[in-house]
């Protein structure tokens, strides 16, 4: 009997991450990523993906998994996602589109301008602050953003996932 190649967590994710990165790099050539509904774009590809992603899994093991299995896979898959999103990010904001962080940077000033709740020098303070630590904003926001959609899909796709658990108990001989 031939035994099935299973894809692992690192396999997809990577894939996920390619994809994730390919659609980052269309969206800032198009001039797009700054707006309202392309910020949703990635969350709902990542959370698809890992829904599909435990679906599948559980298919490749024949249904025999537990809720547990499937949750880890998933979960396992975004964190994988996460640090590769996290380096792409870093690589891109430094050395590919070093432009990014100043169009970040003036939208967010705009924003607290059009607020109109922070005075000027509020608002100058605030920028200072935010230029000072943008990058470890920004890694933290992709990390407990991944994260936390991460373990949303992940739950969701071991709940829908079909599976027949084993019964270890069943496999002893008396």
């Amino acid at each position: 009997m031939e035994e099935k190649k299973v894809m692992t967590h690192v396999q997809k994710g990577l894939l996920v991450s390619l994809i994730l990165i390919v659609v980052g790099i269309i969206a800032h050539f198009a001039g797009i990523e700054n707006e309202g509904w392309y910020r949703w774009l990635p969350s709902i590809i990542l959370l698809a993906a890992i829904i599909w992603a435990c679906v599948f899994y559980s298919s490749q093991m024949n249904n025999q998994v537990t809720f547990g299995n499937l949750f880890l896979h998933g979960f396992k898959m975004s964190a994988v996602i996460t640090v590769i999103v996290i380096l792409w990010t870093v690589l891109s904001m430094t050395l590919i589109f070093p432009e990014t962080k100043e169009k970040a940077l003036d939208m967010a000033r705009q924003n607290m301008e059009d607020g109109g709740k922070m005075s000027d020098s509020q608002i100058d303070q605030a920028m200072e602050a935010t230029r000072k630590f943008f990058l470890v904003i920004v890694i933290g926001t992709i990390l407990f953003g991944t994260l936390v959609v991460g373990a949303i899909a992940s739950l969701i796709g071991a709940a829908v996932a079909k599976k027949k658990p084993v019964n270890p108990l069943d496999q002893l001989s008396v």
